[in-house]
Order: structure tokens, then sequence, then C-alpha cells
């Protein structure tokens, strides 16, 4: 099993704002995306690229656990290319690209990285393109610039496609279960969108639980008051760690070895299970681990 980090949690930050990304990995996410494109109006864009450089160097001098991630414009935008070498310079935990439509579109990131620079991309799935087929993006792998998490940009989507953004979600769930399943495919992880109204708390509870029903491994947010239900919801409850803790080592045992199926409790336990208790534990200290 490979080492788990918990992403219950993606807050984004305006990285025009220093003082709100020098507060942001003390709010209690798992991971801090200081933005620079949607979020930074034209005009802003240099001053914020400085910033945002400015911050990373700070942080990573603190030696902070938050996760850092840096998204950078858009691959067509006449920012991209000093974005890139100050990513790069800075060395964040990640690169986050906005509207990756096909693996053509990180080859082209990956040719403008400089060569001495190794750090993992996320990239945005929230272009019409991308999300029929979304496979051949995830897997565009790279031993240097790995292709670690997939994003989804439901907003943009929204927009590029007319589809309206409705509770429960139902116009999008397709679009949703199959970057999940791409994103599973190829062994890397994927974040939930965010959710648009910070004053309806009882939706942002409904979003973030069909998110992880489905199997995202956490949300993106764009406010710091959503931060502490991403994180309870994307985390396994107490029943749920209960019960992993009952399954997860009973094929370690020596009468057990020989057997794919056992019967705990009225339930019929396969490997599969054990396996994927295993994984519930290591979340969980993985989270305890975070303090």
């Amino acid at each position: 099993m490979k080492p788990i980090r918990p992403r219950r949690s993606a807050l984004y930050v305006p990285g025009s704002n220093p003082r709100a990304m020098a507060k942001a990995p003390t709010l209690g996410a798992d991971v801090v995306i200081f933005d620079l494109e949607d979020a930074v109006a034209p005009s802003e864009k240099d001053a914020a690229r400085e910033r945002v450089v400015e911050a990373v160097a700070a942080l990573r001098q603190a030696g902070t656990s938050t996760e850092i991630v840096v998204r950078a414009n858009g691959l067509d935008t006449p920012w991209i290319e000093a974005d890139l070498a100050a990513v790069g310079a800075a060395r964040p935990d990640a690169l986050l690209l906005p509207k990756i439509s096909r693996p053509d579109d990180l080859a082209r990131v990956r040719a403008r990285i400089a060569a001495d620079v190794a750090l993992p991309l996320w990239a945005m799935i929230e272009t019409p393109r991308a999300v029929l087929d979304p496979l051949a993006i995830a897997e565009a792998q790279d031993a240097r610039l790995p292709l670690a998490v997939l994003v989804l940009g439901l907003n943009d989507l929204a927009r590029e496609t007319g589809v309206r953004q409705l509770p429960g979600r139902a116009p999008m769930l397709p679009w949703m279960m199959t970057a999940l399943a791409a994103a599973r495919t190829a062994g890397i992880e994927i974040l939930d969108g965010v959710f648009n109204d910070i004053v309806d708390a009882a939706g942002f509870a409904a979003e973030c639980l069909q998110g992880r029903d489905c199997g995202f491994d956490g949300k993106t947010v764009i406010h710091p008051q959503q931060v502490a239900g991403a994180n309870a919801a994307f985390a396994p409850g107490p029943e749920e760690l209960a019960w992993a803790a009952r399954i997860a080592p009973v094929f370690d045992l020596a009468e057990n070895a020989g057997k794919g199926v056992i019967r705990i409790e009225g339930r019929m336990v396969e490997r599969l299970h054990a396996d994927m208790a295993k994984r519930l534990l290591a979340l969980a200290a993985a989270i305890a681990a975070k303090g």
C-alpha cells in the first residue's frame, strides 16, 4: 500500500491576497491552493505571482505540514510561461493546471518546465473534451512530472455546456463518475468540485456526503468555513473504523490463510474487504498524525 496523504479539504486562496495566504495553512485544510487563475484579476497577475512565490518560500522554511499547491493560469494565456518558471523555482508540493482537455496539454506543460524541476502535477477536469476521455489524461504519466491528482471544475463545465447546477448534481453525475473511474484506473486521486453557496451549510454538507459516497478523496472549497465540514465528511467515522479494525487482520491469521471469504457477525467478508479496511485504517492514522 502506497503512503496515504489526506486530502479531505483543498482550500482555494487568491494569490493576490498575502494576508489570506499567510493565514490559510493555519485553518485546518489538508491542502491549500494558491490561485493565480480565476481568483486574480488580469491587472494583478504579475504581482500575485511574486506574492505566491514568497508565500511558498516562507512556508517551506517554516516546515508546514499542509500540502501547498499553486494553480497556474491556462496554457493559452499570456501568463503561463512566467507561471511555470516561477512555480518551478518555488517548488510547492504540486502544480495545478487548469482546463486540461487532453494528454497533449500535459505534454506541452512538461516541455516548458525546466529540466531540473521535479514535482507532481494536478489537472483540472473542467472542459467538455476532458470529460469525454478523462482516462487518457489520467494515464498520461511522466517520471519527473507525474500526474498525481485530478480536480473537478464543475463551474467551468456548467458554463461551457449549459448544464444547470442543481441540488444533487444529477446532470453532472455521469461526468463525475467517469472522471473518478479514470483516476482509479490510473492509480491517482481525485477531488470533488466546489460548492458555491457559502451560507448554505446544509447544502454543502449534503454535497460533501454525496462526494464521499461517490468515492472522491476530498473536496475543493472556496471559504475557510467550509473546511471543517469537508474534513469531517471525508474522514472515516467511529463505526467505520471499528468495523475496519475488526476485519482488517482476519486473513492474516493462520487459520484463515487459505480462505477467500469469512463470515463475521453475519456478514460475508472477502479479502478485498480486508484490503479496503486496511486502507481506511491507514487514512485514519494519517489524519491523526496531522494533529
